[in-house]
């Protein structure tokens, strides 16, 4: 059973996780992306704008400073989709607050079948499930500590982590 949270709790999780935060971001684009101004310098210049300061990236900083682990697997298509391009050049700063990013082709997603939803996992003990409308708008975080349904997460996670490759040789391979 999953239960809904408020934006706050979820940004509070990020602060608060004692070991490993790792994601799975499966969407195509994200609404929250295009209304950013990083978005939009890479749509003008072909490179993504960043600032180590922000709120976010101090805390992912401070955290992997700590010694935790925060990571993320990145499902792409092929071709990838002008988000997706975004979030791969925008990986320079996710590893620059000690993120671990890497990238996945979709197909290879789907060989192993990975779901097709976003999620956190906090610990390896809590799954935040994000829900997205149909033009990729965040409607809710959905929650769950139950075991056998974090388990499968973990799972997923494992999967993921196999078959991706850290996004700079990722994108090498791209450019070629």
């Amino acid at each position: 059973m999953r239960e809904a949270i408020t934006p706050e709790e979820f940004a509070k999780l990020f602060e608060t996780f004692e070991y490993t935060a790792w994601h799975l971001e499966t969407r195509r684009g994200y609404a929250s992306d295009r209304d950013d101004d990083s978005y939009r310098a890479f749509v003008e210049t072909g490179s993504a704008s960043w600032d180590l300061g922000s709120e976010w990236c101090t805390n992912i900083l401070r955290q992997t400073g700590a010694g935790k682990y925060v990571g993320r697997v990145r499902v792409v298509d092929a071709p990838p989709s002008q988000g997706q391009l975004f979030l791969l050049d925008y990986a320079k700063c996710n590893a620059a607050t000690g993120e671990d990013v890497r990238n996945l082709w979709r197909a290879d997603a789907d060989r192993v079948k990975l779901p097709p939803e976003d999620f956190w996992i906090f610990d390896s003990r809590l799954v935040a499930v994000l829900v997205f409308s149909e033009t990729d708008d965040l409607l809710r975080v959905e929650v769950t500590t139950e075991p056998a349904e974090v388990l499968r997460y973990v799972q997923v996670r494992d999967a993921a982590m196999r078959y991706a490759v850290p996004y700079d040789r990722f994108a090498a391979r791209l450019a070629r």
